[in-house]
């Protein structure tokens, strides 16, 4: 299942525009808020499709019966460039627990590269609720291999993914791997280079949000 949340028209549209432009996305705090915004919003209709419960709530008036998440979800997040969009996320799931993948791709001399997971902390997965945010989905192979990390951790109930640019090509993979996950995306890209990277796609996320960094 595939959620694109720019096709009905919306402010969606607009910070996926932001992001994209190599002028306003010169601004990292403006860039960072964008992200978060986009995680916002997919939250708010993630949570549209979780369990809620009937309770009652004392107000210094009278008794008010309310609904209440029944489970709140484990919201993960791969570093470095994901961190933006875990805090949208977060912004709205402020009760959920927390997950931080450290997943990279390790470039080769001849312009190929791997994907290295080095570090997961999270809480226990068995039976969870899963939301991984990533800013984007190109070829899909880091998300795969996360998911998978997580999974020798338990098996989660549900998954989901939040990702401001995804690749069509990057979705398909992800389809054919892992096929009972959710993608929430801010927009979609048909095009893929070589090297992997989205075009028109918005360049480097972790860059753009933190600064350019040393290659390793």
């Amino acid at each position: 299942m595939v959620i694109n949340l720019s096709e009905q028209h919306s402010l969606v549209s607009n910070w996926v525009g932001e992001l994209r432009s190599s002028e306003i996305q010169t601004d990292r705090m403006r860039f960072r808020r964008n992200l978060e915004r986009i995680a916002e919003v997919a939250a708010y209709e993630i949570s549209q499709q979780l369990e809620w419960e009937e309770v009652e709530i004392q107000t210094p008036l009278g008794i008010a019966n309310c609904k209440r998440l029944k489970e709140q979800p484990v919201l993960a997040t791969i570093l470095r460039a994901g961190l933006p969009m875990h805090t949208g996320m977060l912004n709205y799931f402020d009760r959920a627990d927390n997950a931080f993948i450290s997943a990279y791709r390790k470039h080769k001399h001849d312009g190929s590269f791997e994907i290295n997971l080095e570090y997961m902390s999270c809480p226990p997965l068995e039976g969870r609720i899963v939301i991984i945010s990533d800013p984007m989905l190109a070829t899909g192979s880091s998300l795969v291999k996360t998911i998978q990390f997580m999974k020798n951790e338990g098996a989660p109930a549900q998954i989901h993914v939040v990702t401001a640019i995804a690749c069509t090509v990057g979705i398909e993979f992800v389809q054919r791997e892992e096929p009972e996950v959710k993608i929430w995306c801010g927009e979609i890209d048909d095009e893929l280079t070589a090297k992997g990277y989205i075009v028109p796609g918005m360049g480097d996320a972790g860059d753009l949000a933190f600064g350019t960094k040393m290659q390793m």
